[in-house]
């Protein structure tokens, strides 16, 4: 007799493939949560900013009013207000530590580049929606902001006038443009939602990296109910941290400037956008040209698509690549320091600083990137001959020649290997002589 059940329904056994007995590798860490964290923050923007959406105005004479309506006489609505507000860096932060962790165990390698760069499409898509929202609001910062950033079209040659008009719907940033970011603010979301279901479909595609960078059938356990125990954890404690935040420093990542009615005849004295998009404007703002801040940026997101066709390396995990360790940490150093450099006056020092770290940031991809894994090869080529020598030496000739003919087959990724030559140097592997 045939058995029934719910999950064999069309829909429920998708379900059931990709949420259940979707097979993860047993070492996965609570690092692997944050991409999980980003779904359950992306789906806090889309519910709180449609509730929102019902309550509020896009009009330059009303849209900063229709804010205070929100926060004051709507049941709830400052709740709403600053969940959604807060939701924003939440939903940044899990995105950036979810990138970061990519980078640093090589999730980004073959064969999940589809996987990379539909994140680093969901990634632009995010700054982009971002940007928009916070010009919804309508005070001093988000007019300001919507100024100077849509104005950044105009160095495009030929045909950059006309896209800043196109922009503004006008000659100058007014209703028309406040209308037209509040209708892509609503539809973007859906956008980025559709393509974080793709990025998911094409990681169960191939399966989730983990922490030693290994292809293995075998370690592996069903999604439900191991890993689903170790974010259900991580969801809580979020869930812990966002209400907290929520509840108790709603105001602590907002700018003053953004608590006063947009005044076209009054501009501040310092312009800074959000934080997480402060290490983008300080790459900005780190070329006097205008034309070549806006390529700067342009290259930033190319190099991040770029990168799984340009790395080089057989081994993906930082944790059997001490060099690629270092200059992990140095990225995130350089990008903190960006990040920081963008919240500061453009004046000594910091414009040399801001410039020098932009450098780095494009060195790091452009040079180091494509270079680093031929060096690697060549410094474990040298290393291994020579621990076959030191082997032979000792009379263990035969397990030393087994060891090399298995690192050999495997491509460096066996983490056995590795860690026969564990202490060593560089690839833990010998100290050359």
């Amino acid at each position: 007799m045939k058995r029934l059940s719910l999950l064999n329904e069309p829909v429920l056994s998708v379900a059931s493939d990709h949420l259940i007995i979707y097979p993860v590798p047993t070492n996965i860490n609570y690092f692997w949560s944050f991409g999980s964290l980003a779904g359950i923050c992306l789906l806090i923007q889309i519910a709180t900013g449609i509730f929102l959406a019902m309550h509020y105005t896009a009009h330059i004479d009303l849209a900063f009013l229709s804010v205070e309506h929100i926060m004051r006489d709507v049941e709830g609505g400052w709740l709403l207000r600053y969940m959604h507000a807060n939701g924003a860096s939440m939903f940044f932060i899990m995105v950036y530590t979810h990138m970061f962790r990519g980078l640093y165990y090589g999730s980004y390698a073959s064969p999940r580049e589809v996987v990379w760069c539909l994140g680093v499409v969901i990634l632009l898509l995010m700054i982009l929606t971002a940007f928009i929202g916070y010009v919804l609001p309508w005070g001093q910062m988000s007019f300001w902001g919507a100024t100077v950033i849509t104005s950044l079209a105009s160095a495009i040659p030929i045909v950059g006038d006309s896209i800043v008009t196109w922009l503004w719907g006008g000659f100058s940033v007014d209703n028309a443009t406040l209308n037209r970011f509040f209708s892509l603010h609503y539809l973007l979301p859906f956008v980025i939602a559709g393509l974080s279901i793709l990025h998911i479909a094409a990681l169960h595609q191939y399966g989730s990296n983990n922490p030693l960078g290994t292809i293995s059938k075998i370690f592996k356990m069903s999604f439900y109910p191991y890993c689903f125990v170790k974010d259900l954890v991580a969801w809580v404690s979020f869930g812990v941290f966002f209400a907290l935040f929520v509840y108790f420093a709603p105001n602590l990542l907002g700018h003053p400037d953004n608590y006063i009615p947009a005044n076209p005849m009054s501009t501040p004295a310092h312009i800074v956008p959000e934080w997480y998009f402060l290490w983008v404007y300080a790459i900005l703002r780190s070329i006097p040209n205008k034309l070549g801040g806006v390529a700067a940026i342009l290259l930033v997101f190319v190099c991040l698509l770029l990168l799984p066709f340009i790395n080089t390396s057989e081994s993906r995990s930082s944790e059997f690549r001490p060099l690629h360790k270092k200059l992990f940490w140095l990225l995130l150093a350089d990008v903190l320091l960006l990040g920081w450099i963008g919240m500061k006056p453009v004046e000594t020092p910091y414009i040399e600083v801001g410039q020098l770290a932009s450098v780095y940031f494009f060195v790091h991809f452009l040079i180091f990137i494509p270079n680093l894994g031929k060096m690697e090869k060549f410094l474990a080529t040298n290393g291994l001959n020579h621990f076959v020598h030191e082997g032979e030496g000792n009379g263990d000739a035969p397990s030393v020649k087994k060891l090399v003919k298995s690192q050999n087959s495997a491509g460096y990724q066996s983490p056995r290997i590795l860690s026969g030559l564990q202490g060593r140097w560089p690839l833990q592997g010998v100290r050359p002589q």
